[in-house]
C-alpha cells in the first residue's frame, strides 16, 4: 500500500464517528481532502450533515462533492472537526499549517466539541519540530516581528531559524486571511507550551501551528493497520469541551 492508501484508510475510519445531524469542521490538506471526498459519498447516500470549511480550497472540494456548508457566524458551535496534521506527538500535540490554513483550522477546531486527527504513520513523532512550524503574521511590520521571534525563541533555548515562506515564484505565501507565514526550522521543540505562549505574546503574530490540547483522537494508518491514539489519561469521550 502507498501513503495515499494509508491516508484513505485513516479517513474511512474517521467516518465511523460521523453521525446524522452533525455539524462538522472540515480540515485542509491531502488527508482531509480524502475524508471530504468520502463524506460526500455518504451525503449522496442520504447522510444529513453540514460542514464548515477551514479554507477556500476545502470549500471548493466540499462544494464539488455537494456537502451542505455553513459558517461559524450561523453555526458557531460544532460537534466534530476532522483534520490532518503535519506532525503528531504521543500526547496528541500537533504541528499543523503546512498548507497555510492554520488560523482557520485552529478557530474551527476550537469551536468544536471534539477533534479527530487523521494521518498516515509517517506523521507520528516522538518530539515535535522536524516539520517546520508555521507562524502566521500580519504583513505590516513583519520584519520586526521576525526579529522578535528570533530573539525570544533564542531565550527559550529553541535552536534553528525562522524564515519567510515563499511560493515557487518567489513571492511570499499569503493566507486566505491576507497574512504571511514564517516557518520555524527548529528540529526539536522540547517544550511546546512554552513556545506557544511566547509566540502569541509577540505583536504581529496572528497564530502558530502548535495545536495543543485540541485533538481528542488520532487515527493513524500504516503497514500494520489502523491504530487509534488518545491523549494520555483521557478517553475520546472525555475530551468533549463545553462550547455553548
Amino acid at each position: 500500500m502507498t501513503t495515499e492508501d494509508f491516508k484513505r484508510v485513516a479517513a474511512e475510519a474517521a467516518l465511523a464517528h460521523v453521525e446524522p445531524g452533525m455539524k462538522l469542521g472540515l480540515g485542509t490538506g491531502s488527508t482531509a481532502s480524502i475524508f471530504i471526498e468520502l463524506l460526500g459519498e455518504k451525503v449522496a447516500q442520504g447522510l444529513d450533515v453540514v460542514g464548515v470549511p477551514t479554507s477556500e480550497a476545502t470549500r471548493e472540494i466540499a462544494e464539488r462533492h455537494n456537502i451542505p456548508l455553513t459558517t461559524l457566524k450561523d453555526t458557531p458551535a460544532l460537534d466534530l472537526t476532522v483534520d490532518g496534521a503535519d506532525e503528531i506527538d504521543p500526547d496528541l500535540n500537533l504541528i499543523k499549517g503546512g498548507g497555510g490554513a492554520l488560523l482557520r483550522e485552529k478557530i474551527v477546531a476550537f469551536a468544536s466539541k471534539r477533534m479527530i486527527v487523521i494521518a498516515d504513520q509517517s506523521k507520528l513523532v516522538d518530539t515535535l519540530g522536524a516539520f517546520p512550524l508555521p507562524i502566521e503574521v500580519v504583513p505590516f511590520g513583519k520584519e520586526p516581528t521576525l526579529r522578535a521571534i528570533r530573539e525570544l525563541i533564542g531565550e527559550l533555548g529553541v535552536e534553528g531559524d525562522v524564515v519567510l515562506r515563499r511560493a515557487e515564484d518567489g513571492c511570499p505565501v499569503v493566507t486566505d486571511s491576507g497574512h504571511v507565514i514564517l516557518d520555524g526550522h527548529f528540529r526539536k521543540i522540547h517544550n511546546p507550551k512554552a513556545l506557544a505562549a511566547t509566540l502569541v505574546g509577540i505583536p504581529g503574530v496572528v497564530e502558530h501551528g502548535l495545536f495543543l490540547d485540541l485533538a481528542g483522537l488520532a487515527i493513524i494508518a500504516g503497514p500494520n493497520g489502523v491504530q487509534t491514539l488518545e491523549p494520555r489519561g483521557r478517553s475520546f469521550a472525555d475530551t468533549a469541551r463545553k462550547i455553548a
